[in-house]
């Protein structure tokens, strides 16, 4: 067997075990004897007990604060959420006028005086129940309606409506950017209204002074008017005034046999009132005036160039090329053959007057130029030969019954010096480079004095034998037709215009101008198609008649007129 001793078994020497002791002496009874051995123990009930009321105290005091705080704080959130408490309660009369409100916001009844619009809906909510989000909402709701039907009412030129809304509107939304967009919006349009008064009363003065077309004339004032206002009832029978008043000065220029008159009055006529009852009259007038006078104007050219072709150019009788051409232009002043044959006829005179030079008939000479001279007092090549005129002639000797001095008494200018001075030969140089670079520069006929036109007979002017001057001189034309080409594709028909123009003084009868009319008429009539697309009939009017000036019987120049006159 094992020497160890089971600890739960062994006991410690002098060890005594605890005991529970008498009970009876727990519940205060003395004990008789002390027998067990224990210490004596006195219990004081009344202490003990205040013991234990103290710490219950102690374990009670932190209680209190906690239930204030909880107290405090379910106050507030009931304080905080009052709207949303309130909305919870069945509140069933502000429910239904905020669906009435909502039914009109919907119907676009926005805003009245009888109670039922939904401003003033939202308004009573509101009055009730000032935080109301829904009524709030709402009525923001209705100043954006008031604001996008403020600006419906703008685009259609109500402007008291869209005044009223606008007003409306900043009430409701207090202002803002769109507001104040719109308020901006507004102000110009009654400026412009009232702009609007303005050109009605001018038109008005402008149609009684019997000033109907320009810019500032009774038609362009009325149109005006018409295109800020189409349903100004006054503009559009003033306008139709200004037709009638147009019409019988038509009428009368037909009657006359003046198409140069008739023809922009009827195609003003056409622009300003296309539905006019007296244009179909009118346009069949016009079209017999134009057969009968086209018929006399071609009899009057060819009878020039017959007579051109006989020699017979100019002097006293009606059977000269002069006079032919002549009468062509004054049956059409806008004919562009009868002008080319004038400026032939100055061609042929300085061609004689040369000749004449040659001769040594020096006063044949100066009378042919002077008839040139009347004819296209500009041409380079009358310059030229007038320059010659007035330089010393070769040495010849006069005829036996004429003394010098009465060939040099017929000459324009005196005779100049056979020999030049170093400062006018330096003054000739001079002007013949200034000219050059004029020319370069594009500056032909303008501005005068510093033209190249008028620097190169300045320089003949000193030195008719200059031989830069004169071929510089008689080269411009070839210029001018360059610049001509480059206006054109530029699409400058003014300034390619004027090129014409130039073109026809200093080389009048010049065959190339007939084609390079043409073409300026063409591209008259390409911007006069872009401005009738665009609705601007007057514009297409006036760029129609600069084409029908330059080519009057160009097809594309019918064809327009014809719809811009509103034919088919």
């Amino acid at each position: 067997m094992s020497s160890r001793r089971n600890p739960h078994d062994a006991r410690p020497p002098n060890r005594s075990e605890p005991t529970l002791g008498d009970l009876d002496q727990v519940e205060g009874k003395p004990r008789a004897s002390a027998a067990d051995g224990l210490p004596r123990v006195t219990v004081e009930r009344r202490r003990a007990r205040g013991i234990r009321t103290a710490a219950s105290r102690g374990r009670r005091g932190w209680l209190l604060p906690i239930l204030i705080l909880l107290v405090v704080a379910l106050g507030a959130a009931l304080w905080l959420s009052q709207n949303r408490l309130r909305g919870m309660l069945p509140r069933t009369d502000l429910n239904s006028v905020l669906a009435q409100a909502q039914q009109a916001l919907d119907a676009g009844h926005l805003d009245g005086e009888d109670g039922t619009s939904a401003r003033e809906l939202f308004q009573q909510v509101a009055a009730s129940e000032p935080d109301n989000d829904r009524a709030r909402d709402g009525l923001r709701q209705v100043g954006q309606a008031e604001l996008s039907q403020a600006d419906a009412a703008l685009q259609a030129g109500r402007l008291d409506e869209a005044t009223q809304r606008a007003t409306v509107a900043r009430e409701l939304l207090g202002g803002g950017r769109d507001v104040d967009r719109l308020d901006m919006l507004i102000r110009q349009a009654q400026a412009g209204q009232m702009h609007t008064g303005d050109l009605v009363d001018q038109a008005k003065q402008a149609l009684a002074q019997g000033k109907l077309d320009g810019a500032d004339g009774a038609g362009a004032l009325y149109q005006r008017v018409l295109r800020t206002d189409p349903d100004n009832a006054v503009a559009a029978h003033g306008l139709d005034q200004v037709a009638n008043a147009l019409a019988v000065q038509a009428h009368d220029a037909l009657e006359a046999g003046d198409l140069a008159k008739a023809d922009p009055l009827v195609l003003q006529i056409a622009a300003l009132r296309p539905n006019n009852g007296s244009l179909p009259a009118l346009r069949a007038l016009q079209a017999q005036r134009r057969q009968q006078q086209d018929g006399a104007v071609k009899d009057a050219i060819a009878q020039g160039r017959e007579a051109l072709r006989d020699g017979r150019i100019a002097g006293s009788g009606d059977d000269t090329a002069l006079a032919h051409f002549r009468a062509a232009l004054a049956l059409d002043p806008d004919s562009e053959e009868a002008k080319a044959g004038l400026g032939d006829v100055a061609q042929a005179l300085t061609v004689q007057a040369n000749a004449a030079m040659d001769d040594g008939d020096r006063a044949q000479a100066a009378k042919l130029l002077g008839q040139a001279n009347a004819l296209a007092p500009k041409s380079a090549d009358l310059a030229a030969a007038r320059a010659r005129l007035q330089s010393k002639p070769p040495a010849s000797k006069p005829p036996a019954d004429e003394p010098a001095e009465t060939v040099h008494a017929a000459d324009e200018a005196p005779v100049v010096a056979a020999a030049l001075s170093p400062q006018q030969s330096a003054a000739v140089a001079q002007l013949v480079q200034r000219a050059q670079q004029a020319t370069a520069s594009g500056n032909i006929m303008m501005p005068p004095g510093d033209s190249a036109y008028d620097l190169y007979r300045s320089a003949l002017a000193i030195d008719g034998n200059d031989v830069l001057a004169r071929q510089g001189l008689q080269a411009l034309p070839g210029r001018v037709e360059q610049l001509f080409k480059q206006a054109l594709a530029a699409g400058q028909l003014k300034q390619a215009g004027d090129m014409l123009a130039n073109l026809g003084e200093l080389a009048p009868g010049d065959p190339a101008q007939l084609g390079l009319s043409n073409q300026l008429a063409s591209a008259w009539v390409d911007r006069a198609q872009q401005q009738l697309d665009g609705g601007d009939r007057i514009g297409a009017g006036q760029s129609l008649a600069r084409a029908r000036k330059l080519a009057p019987n160009h097809p594309r120049v019918t064809e327009l007129a014809a719809r811009l006159q509103g034919n088919p």
